[in-house]
C-alpha cells in the first residue's frame, strides 16, 4: 500500500490509498473554497445522559447531485471535485460538511442550567472505495477490499490520537432508502468526543458479562454459540463468521465477526484482513440477490472505545437492511423511534436460510 497525503485548497487533508507503489498524486486542488466551517455545537440531553450534535451548516451540504457533477469522482478537464487526481484507487478526505470537527469556537457554557453545551470537537472524513461511479462495495475485488480495511485502520489509528476523541466509527450507507446524500461508492469515518450511547450499552452488557464469568468476553461467547449452533450462520471461513444475530432487529442482519477477539480494525493481523474481503463481498451479493434489487444497507464497525474498556470489545461489522420484502421496507415506527422496542417482521432464522439460499 502506497500512502500519499496532500492539502485541499480549503485546508482539508486528502489521503490517497493506492494498491500500486508507483502511483504518483502531486495534482494541485485548484478550486477556491470558503473556509471550512467552525465545530458544531454538541448539547446534553439530562433526560437520557446522551449527547446530540448541532450541525447547521449541513443544511447546505450537496444533496444527489448528478453523476457529471458528483464530487466524489476524480477530477478530469475543467471539472474539479473533492478529489485533484485525475483516477485514484482508495481516497479519503476530511468532510466538507462534518458533524464534528478540531476547528473549535467558542460556545456559552450551557443553554439552561440542565443542558451543558460543548465544541463538537472530533473529526469527519469521508471514504471513497473507488473512482468508478457506477460501482458499489459488493463489485470490488477482493484486493481492494483489503486496500480499504487497511485505510479503515489506518484512520482509526490517526483520529483516534487526536485531542478529545473517544470513540471512531467506521460505516457505508447505501441507497436512497437509507438516506444517502450521494451515490458514488463511499463510507465516513466518525471521531465523537465521546463513547455512543449504543456503545456504552454494549459495554455495560460486556462488563456484567465478565465478572458474572470470572473475565469472559461476552461477544466471544456468543460468536462461539453462535458458530456451534450453526442455524443462524451465513458463511464462513478460518478467520471470520458471517451470521444473523438470535434477537436480530432488523428483516434482515448479519453479524461479520473475527474469531479471534480483537478490538479495532487496526489490531487485525495480514491473514484476518485478507481472509475479510472474500466473505464480506459474498454476503454483499447474497443481500442484493435477496429480491434481485440493489439492497439499501448499513454497514457499522463497531469497534472499542479508544481510552477505556478495549478489553471488553469484541469488533464486528454490522450490517443491516430496512428492506423486508422486494416492495416494503421496514419503517421505525411508534414503537421503534418512541420507546427504542424493534419489532422483527422476519425470524432470524428464515433470514439466515434465505441469505444462504441466495
Amino acid at each position: 500500500m502506497k500512502r500519499t497525503a496532500i492539502e485541499l485548497a480549503d485546508g482539508r487533508e486528502l489521503i490517497y490509498f493506492d494498491e500500486r507503489d508507483d502511483a504518483v498524486r502531486d495534482q494541485p486542488d485548484q478550486r477556491e473554497l470558503p473556509p471550512p466551517p467552525p465545530a458544531s455545537q454538541l448539547r446534553y440531553d439530562p433526560l437520557t445522559d446522551e449527547w446530540v450534535a448541532v450541525a447547521v451548516h449541513r443544511q447546505t451540504r450537496t444533496f444527489l447531485p448528478p453523476a457529471d457533477q458528483c464530487p466524489l469522482c476524480p477530477s478530469r478537464g475543467d471539472r474539479h471535485s473533492e478529489i485533484p487526481a485525475p483516477d485514484y484507487d482508495v481516497a479519503v478526505f476530511e468532510n466538507r460538511f462534518p458533524s464534528l470537527s478540531q476547528r473549535i469556537a467558542d460556545e456559552p457554557a450551557e443553554i439552561t442550567g440542565f443542558t451543558p453545551v460543548r465544541p463538537g470537537q472530533g473529526r469527519c472524513e469521508v471514504v471513497c472505495f473507488t473512482d468508478d461511479h457506477q460501482a458499489s462495495f459488493a463489485s470490488l475485488s477482493p484486493a481492494r477490499v483489503r486496500l480499504v480495511l487497511d485505510a479503515l485502520a489506518d484512520r482509526t489509528t490517526a483520529v483516534g490520537a487526536l485531542p478529545g476523541v473517544e470513540q471512531v466509527f467506521c460505516f457505508e450507507n447505501r441507497g436512497v432508502e437509507i438516506g444517502v446524500t450521494l451515490h458514488h461508492p463511499h463510507g465516513q469515518i466518525y471521531a465523537y468526543p465521546f463513547v455512543t450511547p449504543r456503545t456504552r450499552s454494549l459495554l455495560a452488557a460486556a462488563r456484567r458479562h465478565a465478572e458474572r464469568t470470572g473475565g469472559g468476553n461476552l461477544y466471544a461467547d456468543v460468536l462461539a454459540t453462535e458458530r456451534a449452533a450453526g442455524d443462524r450462520v451465513v458463511a464462513a471461513n478460518d478467520h471470520w463468521t458471517a451470521y444473523v444475530p438470535a434477537a436480530a432487529r432488523w428483516p434482515f442482519e448479519v453479524h461479520v465477526a473475527p474469531h479471534r477477539p480483537v478490538p479495532d480494525i487496526p489490531a487485525l493481523d495480514d491473514a484476518e484482513r485478507d481472509a475479510f474481503g472474500p466473505l464480506y463481498l459474498d454476503v454483499l451479493r447474497r443481500f442484493d440477490g435477496l429480491f434481485d434489487l440493489p439492497m439499501p444497507y448499513i454497514a457499522a464497525w463497531h469497534q472499542a472505545p479508544v481510552r477505556i474498556d478495549r478489553e471488553l470489545g469484541h469488533l464486528h461489522l454490522q450490517l443491516f437492511t430496512i428492506r423486508r420484502a422486494k416492495d416494503k421496507l421496514k419503517y421505525l415506527a411508534g414503537s421503534e423511534s418512541g420507546m427504542g422496542v424493534f419489532i422483527n417482521d422476519i425470524a432470524p432464522e428464515r433470514a439466515a436460510e434465505l441469505l444462504r439460499a441466495g
